[in-house]
């Protein structure tokens, strides 16, 4: 049975502490919070733990004991940490090599593979994922698994990664689980008791730091709420006119074309820098937002660092940066990057080079960079708390229209303010536009958590695995042993006891209708039929009323049921009226209950019915056989290639492996090609064609083109989710990067900034590599040579050595 503690500011003295605790408490040198003893007393006692606490609270202190337990134990045991971005991954692998040593610590991300037989190896999920599908020797000896940041697995699309761990992982590996605080965390719980045995769950609500939350309001902060009335905006905020929010889509237009877009940032790290609330994060959802920021930063003079401060500045710099030549750094824009850091001020986001990122977080933890604009990935994990957060918009573009933030992601980035063991309080700063809803701030900021949902879903490439590695049985209860069942079982309990109830009720109305008389039901449901034809009349179009026989069919279908109606004998009852009301009242309530039925059956029977029809997709190509009965499936020899390739377009991929159409392909032209598997176009470039040489590489994308065709076809035809076309707009950049271009060249054809051509290029090389193995010759040595033709300037910089 799950335990739950619920962890708040009082809390009862505590039971005597192991003395594994206390050793390790000596070693941090500081003493443990509440939640923290709770969750390592639950792990000496043998029990795995799921911990949810706010950002800042100290989460990782429960892994790091986990990780000292394994370091201390005579057994030779091992522990993986893993992360759902690389960033933290590697954030990660070095603090921990700061504490054991680099020979104890090892790192698996994809693109950096160190010491990988350590006892402590830092990874990311599906790293994890393929040790379990390919039954690695590495989890003979491992003693726990750090899942941190798990609420990670509501990600639509690399979440369900997280789950397929969870539930496959031997059943001697105990899992640490570190979630934000999330407000089904007993549910999740209750789970993970169910699919892994003895789990506690350990909720803490409390701050270690306070939040104290202000509106910039014309160049003067304001606090948010009324201290004397706990959730109440401040009286001034409240007086100030025209601070309601839009009322209608009208009004949000016209307060939309009003709307000053301009934020003085100088103005506002003056003010903060008055009021002693350096350093700052200013979030900001957009990268070309963040650059301008930090120009418009420098245009207004501002300097927040001394003499000393820009020589250690200068230092750290050239530790990250000292091996970019120096036509790279031109086009990096190295020059304007760094004078912004001397001054104290940078930007993050995914479109830096990771090691100018990497520079920018070690300033910034150092307190020697005192201000960052950032894109919201910066709140994901990544170590670097400030003093204050600014939030200059609650509203966000996620990828197909401008959306409001939710309480969960306001949770997550004012969860950066406050530095424990530095500041008494952390502070939240809303830049107040025309047009802002401050009781929506309000209740953005007194909401403080958001429900975790689960995003599994049956793929081609875990179809092939399970089946082939135990079973169509065994699959399915794995699939049934999944989050999102779970939750979709839960969920129609509340429904299955209405529906209880509703059933319940028709029959006390089919009583009182008088349906047990043959001749009132017969009555009745003419009646019925008569209502259902004057519906479809009256839905019919104008045009179809025009010029369709369809309701002149309809018109004489519903006189003969008139006639039918008064001259059938229970027309002439006295108490055919009162009857009918309450067959009209069954007939609603038999329609509300049918659709709650289907609702049901549509939940329970999502994930199993989509199992099977990728089942049906992999049986009509080749990667699944059916025997005599219809529980008798089993993979094929083509699945051996599947099974290696993971991802969007895993059967894309596999099928253009499997029908020979890259073997022609140089390894330069293998890599442009393997770039329009994965690389997704900005909105504004979607409609661009592309022009590629031709050739090998010209009919080789035809050619998977045309692959990708027949998959998407029959996809549509069993309802499954549809990738776009492969989009060939980076190939030729790709290609010339792969014989060697310059990077000016490549970005420019490309039309990517910098982070972003190396993050495509490792998603490139991922992919080949995968190639590699599934294929070890013909395609897969090509595939290992053209790795090496993308691995140079800053693609090969920018991994962690």
């Amino acid at each position: 049975m799950t335990r739950c503690w619920m962890m708040s500011r009082m809390s009862e003295p505590h039971a005597p502490l192991a003395d594994e605790i206390l050793a390790f408490q000596r070693t941090v040198g500081f003493a443990l919070d509440d939640f923290q003893l709770d969750a390592a007393a639950s792990i000496v006692a043998g029990r795995g733990v799921l911990v949810a606490a706010p950002t800042g609270a100290g989460k990782t202190i429960v892994a790091d004991f986990a990780v000292y337990l394994t370091m201390q134990s005579a057994r030779r045991e091992r522990i993986f940490y893993t992360t759902p971005i690389k960033a933290l991954s590697n954030q990660k692998f070095h603090e921990l090599q700061r504490r054991y040593g680099d020979d104890q610590v090892g790192l698996l991300t994809g693109d950096n593979n160190i010491n990988k037989a350590a006892p402590i190896v830092v990874m990311t999920t599906e790293v994890l994922r393929n040790m379990i599908y390919e039954r690695s020797g590495a989890l003979d000896d491992l003693a726990f698994v750090v899942m941190d940041e798990v609420h990670y697995l509501a990600d639509r699309i690399r979440g369900p990664v997280w789950e397929e761990i969870i539930i496959q992982l031997p059943e001697h590996v105990r899992i640490i689980s570190l979630s934000a605080t999330v407000s089904n965390a007993e549910e999740f719980g209750a789970w993970l008791q169910e699919v892994r045995g003895h789990t506690d769950v350990i909720v803490s609500e409390f701050r270690p730091v306070p939040l104290n939350q202000h509106v910039l309001v014309k160049g003067e902060l304001v606090e948010l709420f009324d201290p004397r009335h706990e959730g109440r905006l401040t009286s001034g905020l409240a007086r100030l006119g025209g601070l309601s929010g839009p009322k209608s889509n009208r009004d949000r237009q016209r307060r939309g074309r009003d709307r000053g877009q301009h934020v003085d940032r100088a103005h506002l790290i003056r003010v903060l820098e008055r009021e002693d609330l350096l350093p700052m994060i200013g979030f900001i959802f957009s990268r070309v937002g963040c650059d301008a920021a930090v120009r418009q930063c420098m245009l207004a003079g501002i300097g927040l660092t001394d003499r000393q401060e820009r020589d250690q500045i200068k230092r750290i710099i050239e530790a990250h940066t000292g091996d970019i030549p120096q036509a790279d750094r031109e086009v990096l824009g190295y020059k304007s990057w760094r004078g912004a850091l001397l001054r104290g001020v940078g930007a993050h986001h995914a479109g830096m080079l990771p090691a100018f990122k990497e520079t920018v977080e070690e300033l910034y933890q150092r307190r020697l960079v005192k201000v960052v604009f950032a894109t919201e990935t910066l709140a994901l994990g990544i170590n670097m708390p400030a003093r204050t957060v600014v939030l200059e918009k609650l509203e966000k573009f996620n990828g197909v229209a401008k959306v409001p933030i939710t309480p969960g992601e306001y949770t997550q980035l004012t969860g950066r303010a406050g530095r424990r063991g530095i500041d008494d309080q952390g502070h939240a700063v809303i830049v107040w536009q025309p047009g802002l809803d401050l009781e929506r701030v309000a209740t953005l900021a007194s909401k403080r958590t958001y429900p975790l949902r689960s995003s599994f879903r049956p793929t081609y490439n875990m179809a092939v695995n399970l089946i082939g590695s135990v079973g169509l049985t065994r699959t399915r209860d794995i699939l049934e042993s999944s989050f999102a069942q779970f939750q979709a079982d839960r969920s129609v309990v509340g429904l299955a006891r209405k529906l209880k109830e509703q059933r319940g009720s028709l029959e006390g109305y089919a009583e009182s209708a008088g349906f047990d008389d043959p001749e009132l039901r017969e009555y009745f449901d003419l009646r019925r039929r008569l209502s259902d034809v004057d519906r479809e009349i009256q839905g019919l179009s104008k045009k179809q009323r025009r010029s369709s026989n369809r309701r002149e069919q309809l018109i004489g279908e519903a006189r003969a049921l008139k006639t039918e109606l008064q001259q059938h004998p229970a027309h002439h009852r006295e108490d055919r009226e009162e009857h009918a009301r309450w067959a009209e009242r069954w007939h609603r309530l038999r329609r509300s209950s049918d659709d709650l039925q289907r609702e049901i059956e549509h939940r329970v029977g999502n994930i199993a019915a989509t199992f099977d029809r990728v089942v049906r997709v992999l049986e009509h190509f080749g990667y699944l056989q059916r025997g005599a009965t219809a529980d008798d499936i089993t993979v094929t020899e083509f699945a051996a290639v599947l099974d290696k390739i993971y991802g969007e377009r895993d059967l894309v991929v596999a099928e253009c492996l499997r029908r020979g159409v890259w073997r022609e392909l140089g390894a330069d032209q293998l890599a442009a090609l393997v770039s329009a598997l994965v690389y997704e176009p900005r909105r504004d470039r979607s409609d661009e064609q592309a022009q590629l040489p031709k050739g090998a590489l010209q009919q080789a994308y035809v050619d998977t083109v045309a692959i990708w065709a027949d998959v998407d076809a029959l996809e549509e035809r069993h309802d499954l989710p549809r990738n776009p076309e492969p989009n060939a707009l980076v190939c030729t950049a790709v290609l010339r990067w792969s014989r060697g271009g310059t990077l000016d060249n490549v970005l420019t054809e490309a039309e990517l900034p910098a982070g972003d051509f190396v993050r495509l290029m490792k998603m490139v090389i991922d992919l080949l590599d995968q190639i590699s193995q599934a294929e070890p010759e013909g395609v897969g040595v090509t595939a290992r040579a053209a790795c090496e033709l993308l691995r140079r300037g800053i693609v090969e910089y920018s991994s962690v050595s």
